[in-house]
């Protein structure tokens, strides 16, 4: 590599002319190089300059030393000062010497173009001779020590942040403002852009272009611009262009702007300074530039905190909470980076207290992950304080701080913490406002340091148990992780959640479904568990929960029998077991009669009467289907086992159901109807479905019972309308329509029967034409001739009169069959009613009829004496 040089000033006239012009070139530079250069090499003496100044005086003035780049990509290092009178004896005159460094090239052995400045190897006249060779390398300056520059950083202590932090602007964005160092002496800004230099990484410093002073730094396009305090004036407000650091003005005093939160004096426009620019800023006052090399080969973005905080901890140089922060993160992600020495000196510092009153949360979040990640490579004199710290912060901070291990802390040290933290803990743990969330997490520190809290656990269960039934969601990893700590804690919540299922077990089911509570104890093996710490309720509930899906596969009384075996209790020893099965096996549901019926002869009636299951029974036998024989079964066997917990109306309610069954059985004695009413007014208000299972058993038996008029004549009687309804109900299934096309005595009964009392009016007189005309009307005109016969003669046994009024009611056209609707043969009289003539036909059948328009007849001996009695 070689160095063209350049020399350039004020010569007497030659092949090149007189005047200002380069007197001396390495060959080979090309012109549009020297066009360029002669642009940024030239000098103008500041203004209240001496205009013939001594020698001494001459020493004293301002030395241009710059570092540009030009249109090509190269670079020109330059250092121009003035040398007073010229040949010809006129004052102004200055002496350029200039290295090009063409595009993508460094100084020799990558120094920095910096190092130059004032280096022996700078000419102060221009060599006589042939043309100057190119030149190997520049010595590095002797003025640029690092005890200097380290006394220089201290005396711009206020302005090192507000500077780096635009000179990082810069590097990241070509388009930021040039920085203008104001300062008396142009050796302070050469020893600006040393300190920027070593701080940024190596690639910007190579970029960063500079002038140690100029006139004119509007026409300077260096990115660090020096000038002297009378050249500053002009650039005040032009914020868009310039970022100006006055350090010829004393820093700004005690009350003018505040530090900001990194600690470091904001910049020219108030702004913060950037969290790298602090870091490098704490190094240089403390003297360890040394560091930045170090920095530099780290791993992490280019001007991240976290590296450059990193080393200035790990050196105990103190740094704001965002550093210290950004430093535990970036050793998180890179502890091999940090030897052990550098790791103890990090933890050390970041362990220090602080003056700080509180720490951040970030920060304390940073602290335990690093802690988590490296604590097991620390010493233990090194790991304890920062241990001690995190479960500090863990009981003082209302954020989550996930403490250390036990093994983590001195004896001396725990002793210590149990000390001071005790009653804070205590104190935590019990107070109910906020959730659960902090107690558990000082529960565990008090774990942790041995401070007795088992008077806490048991009110701490009860609170879980309430918070979790509330909201299932509740249960997550930090309460997982403290069950697992504290057994204790664990025991109890399944205690209180035991007791919760006794309660309400659905809800203890839809948290076990929804949560993963572990239903055994750590605290006990499970043996011990099985006998100690039975937790019936919560077991059938977690079976519920997390057993086969489908449960009993529709079985309900098997999943009764699952429910009970998984409570490892007998149900005889603790009858409140089967409440709680039935909860769980049928909810809001009720059984069925027939799984009613299963229970009680499973378990018999003595486990029902403590256990408060029988009003269960007794539900499902009034809620049962109608016709269903296990709900009249059930009734009659409830009535035997519990003859004296059921209630007045329920007692009549099932007897209702029992006297059913007695008619389904045909051991039912005379008088249904009276009975029906009896027991029917001792229940009121009655069941729906026990009226009309009752009424229907009735109403059947009515219809296929040959012997059953006179219950027929108390039917009618009674006026009784769900009577009347659901023997209209049973007369018009098909089995009773099925029987009046295959027998005709059955067919002639019904005749006999719907044709009674014609002014009964009620309930009987809206059924019996309904009957008349919907039921039997079709069923003779389905009839074949023969059949018709068939039924006119079972009629004539009956008596004369019911065969002429059938083949009246049955003759086409609506004159017969008006005279029957409006009363036929007056029974009672024994004489026929004169017959209303009519016009039309009127087919009569169906619900459409008019309710009270049943054919009349003559009643037979059954009902001589007519009418409604």
């Amino acid at each position: 590599m070689s160095l063209g040089q350049l020399h350039y000033t004020s010569a007497p006239p030659g092949p090149d002319g007189s005047g200002f012009r380069f007197t001396a070139l390495t060959p080979g530079l090309p012109q549009s190089v020297l066009r360029e250069a002669e642009q940024l090499i030239g000098y103008e003496p500041p203004r209240n300059a001496p205009s013939r100044p001594s020698a001494t005086e001459l020493e004293e003035f301002p030395r241009a030393f710059s570092y540009s780049e030009l249109s090509d990509g190269s670079r020109l290092l330059a250092r121009t000062v003035y040398t007073g009178a010229d040949y010809s004896g006129r004052w102004g005159n200055f002496h350029a010497h200039a290295v090009h460094l063409a595009p993508g090239e460094q100084l020799p052995d990558g120094a920095l173009p910096v190092s130059a400045w004032e280096s022996p190897g700078w000419a102060a006249a221009t060599p006589q001779g042939d043309a100057p060779p190119a030149l190997a390398a520049l010595p590095p300056s002797t003025l640029l020590d690092p005890a200097g520059l380290i006394a220089f950083a201290a005396s711009r202590a206020p302005w090192l942040a507000a500077v780096f932090t635009d000179l990082q602007r810069q590097a990241e964005d070509e388009t930021a403002p040039q920085v203008v160092l104001v300062e008396r002496d142009s050796a302070d800004v050469a020893r600006w852009v040393a300190l920027a230099s070593a701080a940024l990484p190596r690639e910007a410093a190579h970029r960063l272009t500079f002038t140690t002073y100029t006139r004119r730094p509007h026409l300077a396009g260096q990115r660090i611009v020096g000038v002297l305090p009378d050249d500053a004036h002009g650039l005040a407000g032009a914020g868009r262009r310039y970022r100006v650091h006055d350090c010829s003005a004393p820093p700004p005093a005690p009350d003018g702007p505040a530090p900001g939160p990194h600690g470091s004096a904001p910049g020219p426009d108030g702004s913060e300074p950037a969290p790298w620019a602090v870091a490098a800023a704490r190094i240089w006052s403390a003297g360890a530039f040394e560091l930045f090399q170090h920095a530099h080969r780290l791993p992490g973005e280019p001007f991240t905190a976290g590296p450059v905080s990193a080393l200035a901890l790990c050196a105990g140089i103190d740094l704001p909470s965002s550093h210290r922060t950004a430093a535990a993160l970036w050793a998180c992600d890179h502890p091999a980076e940090l030897d052990g020495q550098e790791l103890d000196g990090l933890v050390q510092t970041l362990a220090a207290p602080r003056r700080e009153a509180a720490v951040p949360a970030a920060e304390t979040a940073a602290l335990a992950e690093l802690f988590a990640r490296v604590g097991g490579n620390l010493r233990p004199e090194t790991a304890a304080p920062l241990a001690a710290r995190l479960l500090t912060a863990a009981v003082r901070s209302d954020e989550p701080v996930r403490p250390p291990e036990r093994k983590a802390l001195t004896d001396e040290v725990a002793r210590q913490l149990a000390a001071e933290l005790g009653p804070e803990l205590r104190a935590g743990i019990a107070d109910p406002a906020g959730g659960f969330a902090r107690p558990l997490r000082l529960l565990r520190v008090a774990g942790l340091l041995t401070v007795d809290c088992s008077d806490l656990v048991t009110p701490l269960a009860h609170r879980l148990t309430a918070a979790l039934l509330a909201d299932p969601s509740a249960y997550g990893g930090e309460l997982h992780e403290t069950l697992a700590d504290r057994p204790d804690l664990h025991t109890a919540l399944l205690r209180e959640l035991d007791a919760a299922a006794l309660a309400g077990p659905a809800s203890v089911t839809v948290l076990l479904e929804r949560a993963p509570v572990e239903l055994e104890s750590r605290e006990l093996g499970s043996r011990e568990l099985g006998s100690r710490e039975p937790l019936p309720y919560l077991r059938m509930c977690g079976w519920k929960a997390r057993g086969p899906a489908g449960g009993g596969g529709g079985d309900r009384n098997g999943e009764l029998r699952a429910v009970l075996e998984a409570a490892r209790v007998s149900v005889f020893a603790h009858p409140p077991l089967l409440r709680v099965a039935f909860r769980l096996v049928w909810g809001s549901d009720t059984p069925t009669p027939e799984e009613a019926r299963y229970v009680l002869a499973e378990t018999g009636a003595d486990v029902h009467r403590p256990a408060e299951t029988w009003p269960f029974l007794v539900t499902a036998a009034l809620n049962g289907r109608p016709g269903d024989p296990h709900a009249d079964e059930l009734a009659h066997e409830l009535l035997a086992a519990f003859p004296t917990q059921l209630r007045p109306d329920d007692r009549a309610a099932l007897l209702l159901l029992e006297f059913a069954r007695d008619l389904r059985a045909g051991g039912a004695g005379p008088g249904w109807v009276d009975r029906y009413l009896g027991l029917r007014r001792a229940a009121e208000p009655v069941n729906p479905t026990v009226l009309e299972h009752v009424c229907g058993r009735i109403a059947r038996r009515l219809l296929t019972d040959p012997g059953a008029g006179r219950e027929l004549d108390d039917l009618i009687r009674s006026r009784d309308a769900d009577l009347c309804a659901a023997y209209e109900r049973a007369a018009r299934e098909d089995t009773v329509h099925s029987q009046l096309l295959r027998e005709p005595s059955y067919f002639a009964d019904r005749f006999v029967d719907w044709n009674a009392h014609p002014q009964a009016g009620g309930a009987w007189g809206k059924v019996r034409g309904s009957l008349l005309d919907g039921v039997l009307r079709p069923a003779a005109r389905a009839l074949a001739a023969e059949d018709l016969a068939a039924v006119e003669a079972a009629l004539a046994k009956r008596g004369a009169r019911h065969a002429e009024d059938f083949r009246a009611w049955n003759r086409p056209g609506a004159l017969s069959r008006l005279g029957l609707r409006f009363g036929g043969r007056d029974s009672r009289a024994g004489r026929t009613a004169p017959r209303r003539r009519g016009s039309g036909s009127d087919p009569g059948y169906g619900y459409g009829s008019d309710p009270g328009s049943g054919s009349g007849s003559g009643s037979d001996d059954r009902y001589r004496d007519g009418g409604v009695r």
